[in-house]
């Protein structure tokens, strides 16, 4: 495939952010057009909850502009494909041409059926809002929230605002927050977690009505809710592909090379499908835009998808969940279980392998068990040192990591970002924050972090 192609690329979130600046990193020459809905620069909309409480601004969420041969259209929507001529249609009349075109139109929230949440017209009620976008965290209106759905989301936006000092209720059907990550042990100590900061939880709740200020309950009690937030799921944004007769299930449907059912079509991030999976995670959509960026680039690479991590983006708590909540053929496990100290952790494992994890409150042992995780390495034979961050396998030694690791989950920063920007100037915290923009998400990198820089000044500027 030619590096000068022409590459047009439909939505400008982090994923297709991620994939105009790894084109030309590895090679890419051609023009790239790239179309965003939203009237605004790309930002890292992971980060939409640090807003709401008020630990980063909405500047503070701005991605880096983009290269040079790289023309973005702000406030444009795509209407249409013509396949056989390559060309999109957009709603400001004009026509776009391609060589490539990429689909990285995201996802839409999931709007629940429910009485007075939506107009006549299909638009949400006043004082109702989803959380997608920066234009969703301006229509909070001041006073009492409830938020509606306890998974990842409904949490982290939860404890972003009891951080901002709002009255907070979280509605949620299930026993308790993250029911469908977590087992009862780490769901009561989330639940605790969520009193603690000030949180009223209402778990086995349904909203049967809203009416402007107020929800009404499924046992009939009444919510004041001058904004009511829905963190009720996402739907991949898949009506543009199947209006160009693309095949698409959940998702739009993508091979290894993340090609649809026409090979000049790609599609990455909250709107693909691949392997009959859309999980919706930003670590996805990044590594599906490094692999394509390679293949536009005229290099070798597939998809391979990665080990599935999910980390609870919030001050004050730390919570990860490694892989399937009941993975498949385990064939036994190990639990820590300390609810005096708000500490848990439960290993799935195959064999010496682990297949699964819900760590709560140990950091130490959430970045071992991570590393052991991702690389599918065997866990060390001192398992309750590991859990407890006593075993040498459990300090963290970020130098003994592969320069592609993750560190920063919220900026998808790596250790070789990190190493990179040392060599170029940035010795302390705050020049790699500005460099990188790790550690300004959630912060919970920042360990790792500094450890990366002790090494790397430690070896005289040879790390």
């Amino acid at each position: 495939m030619p590096p000068s192609s022409h590459v047009l690329v439909v939505g400008h979130g982090p994923a297709a952010h991620r994939l105009v600046e790894r084109l030309r990193h590895h090679g890419h020459r051609g023009p790239v057009t790239v179309l965003g809905a939203e009237p605004r620069p790309a930002y890292n909309r992971v980060l939409l909850t640090s807003l709401l409480g008020g630990t980063l601004t909405a500047g503070d969420l701005e991605l880096p502009g983009p290269p040079d041969g790289v023309r973005v259209r702000s406030g444009v929507t795509a209407t249409g494909i013509d396949r056989a001529r390559r060309l999109v249609r957009t709603d400001t009349g004009e026509t776009h041409s391609y060589d490539h075109l990429v689909l990285a139109a995201g996802a839409r929230p999931r709007i629940p059926h429910l009485p007075g949440v939506l107009t006549a017209g299909g638009a949400l009620t006043e004082g109702v809002t989803a959380l997608r976008t920066l234009a969703d965290c301006e229509r909070l209106a001041d006073g009492p929230v409830v938020v509606l759905g306890g998974g990842v989301l409904g949490t982290e936006a939860t404890l972003a605002l009891l951080r901002g000092g709002r009255d907070v209720t979280l509605v949620h059907p299930g026993p308790h927050p993250m029911d469908d990550r977590l087992d009862d042990v780490a769901g009561a100590l989330l639940a605790g977690h969520l009193r603690s900061r000030g949180a009223q939880l209402l778990p086995g709740r349904a909203a049967a009505e809203y009416r402007p200020g107020k929800l009404t309950l499924d046992d009939g009690e009444v919510l004041r809710a001058d904004t009511l937030v829905l963190c009720t799921g996402a739907v991949p944004e898949t009506a543009l592909a199947r209006r160009a007769g693309l095949a698409v299930r959940t998702g739009v449907v993508v091979d290894r090379r993340l090609r649809t059912s026409d090979p000049r079509v790609h599609a990455i991030g909250d709107c693909a499908e691949s392997d009959g999976d859309a999980p919706g995670l930003v670590t996805t959509a990044w590594e599906q835009a490094e692999t394509l960026a390679r293949i536009l680039a005229g290099r070798p690479a597939h998809h391979r998808p990665g080990r599935p991590v999910v980390r609870l983006k919030a001050p004050g708590i730390d919570l990860a969940c490694l892989g399937p909540p009941d993975p498949a053929g385990a064939t036994g496990h190990v639990t820590l279980s300390d609810p005096a100290r708000g500490r848990y952790a439960r290993l799935a494992l195959s064999g010496e392998r682990i297949l699964g994890a819900v760590l709560i409150g140990l950091p130490r042992a959430t970045a071992a068990v991570g590393r052991l995780y991702e690389r599918g390495l065997p866990v060390p034979s001192d398992r309750l040192g590991l859990l407890l961050g006593t075993a040498a396998t459990a300090r963290p030694a970020c130098v003994e990591l592969p320069n592609e690791a993750v560190l920063c989950h919220c900026n998808h920063v790596t250790k070789g970002d990190l190493l990179r920007a040392w060599h170029a100037g940035a010795h302390d915290l705050p020049d790699i924050a500005a460099a990188t923009r790790a550690t300004t998400g959630c912060g919970g990198c920042a360990d790792d972090v500094r450890r990366v820089l002790a090494s790397a000044t430690g070896r005289d500027g040879d790390p």
